[in-house]
């Protein structure tokens, strides 16, 4: 019968201390966390299997100097890193150096729009896991809780690589199953778009943003889903030397990539959601254009027909006031305004019935 011992502190003061180890040995299985980590050296020589996480300041810069101190080569961390890290960009990694193997896998974090892409090293040799990360990354502090009943749980039949395979596919899948979570972040926030894309009075350039930043969000998250797919897919076939030949455990490595394609189908249909959003906005957009075109149509019609009203008996009042072709007296008062006014009837009719044949005078401002 194995002993437990859990020697890590409490969880608030443990979130502070960047390096957890749980070793399972013949004595027992035990985690502890330290800043040193030096100090998980002799706990790992002594152990059947063991996991090592570690937290960084400067992930680029500390992450092969931390793996070289427990065994690993520095070759295998720089070919994973050689493409310098960039926040907005997901990358996945798989190299396999025979005698050790590296996963490097993107972990998410999303706050509202803002979609921040955070580094996951994994390292494996005969009988130890390394994951480097930063303190962005906090998905493990619960694994931590449970590492020493998980190395426990391993059956005593299987072999030292398929106990590195199961402990793999467990972190993997705390990492994948924080991923995921994210989405509804963005699905959540994506509500208050569709909250303005309902009012047809809302800014342009305030929606227009909104939209933006949400395709760019839902585009750096399905990025970083797909580097996962890339990284997985690398060992789901057993090729490698530290990766169990098990069908049954290769299967589970099947599954861990069934599961990131499902949660990119979610996204995807996150994505058309948006794409229909960008439909209504368009149509927003041309109704409210057309809405300004109908109402510039209409004050054309009205200027053309008060224009017409002033301009023809204006014009044959002019015309009667050539006094040395015409000599008025009081007695032609009645007949000259009569024509001033029947003019002006007549003109307003005819102007308004040629503007309305046009197609100038809509019913209304909002008629098309």
């Amino acid at each position: 019968m194995m002993n437990v011992q859990n020697n890590h502190t409490d969880a608030p003061c443990a979130e502070k201390v960047p390096g957890f180890c749980a070793t399972r040995s013949k004595s027992g299985t035990q985690g502890i966390h330290s800043k040193n980590l030096e100090e998980f050296l002799p706990l790992v020589d002594a152990a059947s299997i063991a996991w090592i996480d570690y937290i960084v300041d400067d992930f680029e810069k500390e992450a092969a100097k931390m793996a070289t101190k427990v065994g690993f080569s520095e070759s295998i961390v720089k070919k994973l890193l050689k493409i310098p890290i960039d926040p907005s960009r997901a990358r996945g990694g798989y190299e396999d150096f025979d005698t050790e193997l590296g996963l490097l896998l993107p972990s998410i974090h999303v706050e509202r729009f803002h979609v921040t892409v955070e580094p996951l090293l994994i390292l494996l040799k005969k009988n130890l896991v390394l994951t480097i990360h930063t303190s962005e990354l906090t998905h493990f502090y619960q694994l931590h809780r449970y590492a020493g009943a998980f190395l426990k749980k391993l059956p005593e039949k299987l072999q030292q690589t398929d106990w590195l395979t199961l402990l793999l596919m467990r972190i993997i899948d705390e990492n994948n199953s924080m991923n995921f979570e994210q989405v509804a972040e963005i699905d959540e926030a994506s509500d208050d778009v569709s909250r303005d894309l309902a009012d047809t009075t809302i800014s342009r350039s305030l929606i227009g943003g909104k939209i933006y930043q949400m395709k760019h969000a839902l585009v750096s998250y399905l990025l970083g889903l797909w580097a996962t797919v890339d990284a997985l897919s690398s060992l789901r076939y057993g090729d490698a030397d530290l990766i169990t030949d098990n069908p049954r455990l290769l299967n589970r490595i099947g599954s861990l990539v069934n599961e990131v394609h499902v949660q990119i189908g979610l996204a995807e249909n996150l994505s058309q959601v948006l794409a229909s959003g960008l439909e209504v906005l368009q149509s927003i957009y041309a109704n409210q254009l057309q809405l300004i075109n109908n109402k510039i149509t209409l004050m054309v019609g009205v200027l053309t027909i008060i224009g017409t009203a002033l301009l023809v008996p204006n014009t044959i009042a002019t015309v009667f006031s050539q006094t040395n072709v015409f000599q008025f007296t009081s007695a032609d008062t009645g007949w000259y305004l009569s024509v001033i006014i029947g003019s002006t009837i007549l003109a307003t009719a005819a102007a308004w019935w040629w503007v309305k044949r046009i197609g100038f005078l809509p019913k209304s401002p909002d008629q098309e």
